[in-house]
């Protein structure tokens, strides 16, 4: 099997996982080269990784030898970029959101489809240890039924973070705690639970930073099987705690806290997963390790080896997309919202 020859786009705050996962993958990976239109973050990149840096984005893309495109650059980039991998015939793998309105994400994913290429998006809190436990534990039926569900995301981020240019704003990053930091456990908590169909939120901006995007937002939530629950995201919850999602089903609970879970069946069994201490939840967003990076990434080059279709495919991330867009229209109207059906 020929390795895949990648090219990265984005040499920023994202790239150290992505990069410490292809270094580690080098029996099946390439890195060709990296560009940002940042000449001070190439000559970074290049001095840091010794991988080569591409003078523009043209040379990277026009070089038909790269299979592989990691895009890594704010949210509000992304269209325009993977449509130029499109039509240049790359594979993308895109970090999350997909884009910074649902209607951009789905422009990315039908253009992905259309040039019948591979899209994934890194989402990779589908890919910890623990979540691949939990989700046997549910779909096998040892847990039975869901009857209540909750995630629970309460994050601190520093003035520091949101000192970056057009951090927090809508025009850069397309939202606030919910499409930013809270993605991740919700886009999780619904792979576990099943599609959320109604949502009743509220949703606030605190006096603690000068942003037009949501930090605490509160919601009553219903899922498709009739169960209902909760979710709860903020990045004012100084120093930072563990995100928690909790299931409650016929046959017994579990709690997923960061990477470590605990299952008590009603049988008397408990089962309990120690995982790695995370906190990404406090000052440090990048605190974490690369494990779930790796494992996507291999799960994608897998897809594209075996033509199917990665695990997180650009479609099955849009059900985080419409979930979020529900959450600030109900606070926004003040009444339930109903999800749309996919």
């Amino acid at each position: 099997m020929s390795k895949h020859r990648v090219g990265i786009v984005g040499l920023g705050m994202a790239l150290k996982p992505h990069l410490k996962s292809l270094e580690e993958l080098s029996d099946r990976v390439e890195i060709v080269a990296g560009f940002t239109p940042s000449a001070e973050r190439r000559k970074a990149f290049s001095a840091a990784s010794k991988h080569p840096v591409a003078d523009n984005l043209d040379a990277l893309l026009s070089d038909k030898s790269i299979d592989v495109v990691f895009i890594l650059t704010p949210p509000a980039t992304h269209l325009e970029l993977v449509e130029q991998c499109a039509k240049a015939g790359k594979h993308v793998l895109l970090e999350k959101p997909i884009d910074v309105s649902t209607a951009r994400a789905r422009a990315i994913v039908e253009a992905m489809e259309k040039a019948n290429r591979k899209l994934a998006i890194m989402l990779q809190h589908r890919f910890r240890a623990a979540t691949r436990l939990l989700k046997d534990a549910v779909t096998s039926g040892e847990l039975g039924p869901l009857l209540s569900g909750s995630a629970s995301i309460r994050w601190w981020r520093t003035p520091e973070y949101f000192a970056q240019p057009g951090r927090g704003m809508k025009a850069r990053d397309g939202g606030g705690v919910l499409i930013t930091q809270a993605i991740h456990t919700l886009d999780l908590f619904q792979s576990l639970t099943g599609p959320i169909t109604k949502v009743t939120a509220f949703a606030k901006t605190s006096p603690l930073r000068k942003i037009d995007t949501e930090d605490v937002v509160g919601a009553g939530i219903e899922f498709k099987n009739g169960a209902i629950g909760a979710i709860d995201a903020t990045t004012v919850a100084y120093p930072g705690f563990p995100e928690r999602i909790e299931l409650a089903c016929e046959k017994g609970s579990a709690a997923l806290v960061a990477e470590t879970l605990d299952i008590f069946y009603k049988d008397g069994r408990h089962v309990k997963h120690e995982g790695e201490e995370s906190k990404s939840g406090g000052a440090d967003p990048m605190a974490f390790p690369n494990d779930a990076h790796k494992a996507l990434i291999v799960d994608f080059l897998d897809a594209i080896d075996t033509n199917r279709e990665p695990e997180v495919s650009g479609r099955s991330a849009l059900r985080v997309h419409y979930l979020i867009d529900a959450l600030l229209q109900s606070a926004g109207q003040g009444k339930p919202v109903e999800l749309p059906k996919s």
